[in-house]
């Protein structure tokens, strides 16, 4: 297993190979979500979430979900 920050390229390559797909540690389930609702932003709001994401290769869903988990862990302090 390598520690080293990789670019998409190397990525791809080393998880290509089988013996890097080998599961490490047990495995960790995700917690139950609940219903879901609609939430609206204006188009640049969404846009900036969209490509925060991106950036951290994560979806829409789960960006927002570590954003709002974020923010009521701040309140909590």
């Amino acid at each position: 297993m390598t520690t080293q920050k990789m670019n998409p390229d190397e990525d791809y390559e080393f998880y290509a190979r089988p013996e890097n797909q080998v599961p490490q540690g047990p495995p960790r389930r995700r917690s139950r979500m609940t219903e879901s609702f609609l939430v609206r932003l204006p188009p640049a709001t969404l846009d900036e979430v969209r490509r925060r994401a991106d950036e951290d290769k994560r979806s829409v869903s789960s960006w927002i979900r570590r954003a709002v988990e974020h923010e009521l862990d701040k309140q909590a302090q």
